[in-house]
């Protein structure tokens, strides 16, 4: 059974967060530890008109962004990596400079101390210098920043289809299997 964290941070893209939340929830044998920012229940709220309650049913475990204490806090905790999808920029830099005022952060920073994976969906364009340097940053300590990009190739241009196919290809850099993207030239 693998196990993974999803973050979700206040940044615009709450549609793209529920859809990665309600299709990693159809994988077999993951287990899904939820944690929504502040922030993140606002924007939910406003984009989605759901309470973060709504999202609970499609996760494993809910651990609250203020709970310092929750498992995802310890690198004795063990879990397989950590989406962050979307991450707002405040979040980003605050995993930049691995100075974390929430369990986001600071399950962030555990995850690269113990050398897991971190894909970061980051949220915001155009982007500054200020911003690149953050990627860069947590770049360098081992995370992957992953912009929601849609594959075109895929001919299925519904947002459902391309939310899917990136549910997909977030699954893919944790070597996790599943059925939710069309492969690039794959014949089987």
């Amino acid at each position: 059974m693998y196990r993974l964290v999803l973050g979700i941070s206040g940044a615009s893209g709450m549609p793209l967060a529920q859809a990665v939340l309600e299709n990693l929830a159809t994988v077999s044998d993951l287990e899904v530890h939820l944690i929504i920012s502040a922030g993140a229940e606002r924007v939910l709220q406003a984009e989605c008109g759901i309470p973060s309650a709504a999202l609970a049913r499609y996760a494993h475990a809910v651990h609250e962004s203020s709970d310092m204490a929750a498992g995802p806090s310890s690198g004795s905790w063990h879990h397989d990596g950590m989406i962050i999808c979307p991450c707002s920029m405040s979040s980003l830099a605050s995993i930049a400079s691995g100075a974390g005022s929430n369990l986001i952060h600071r399950a962030a920073d555990v995850t690269l101390k113990e050398r897991r994976p971190l894909v970061i969906v980051a949220r915001e364009t155009p982007l500054n210098l200020i911003h690149l340097k953050n990627m860069q940053a947590v770049t360098e300590a081992g995370a992957v920043v992953m912009p929601f990009t849609p594959a075109f190739y895929t001919r299925d241009t519904s947002l459902e289809a391309m939310m899917r196919h990136f549910t997909g290809r977030l699954l893919d850099q944790f070597r996790i299997e599943h059925h939710l993207c069309k492969r690039w030239r794959d014949e089987r």
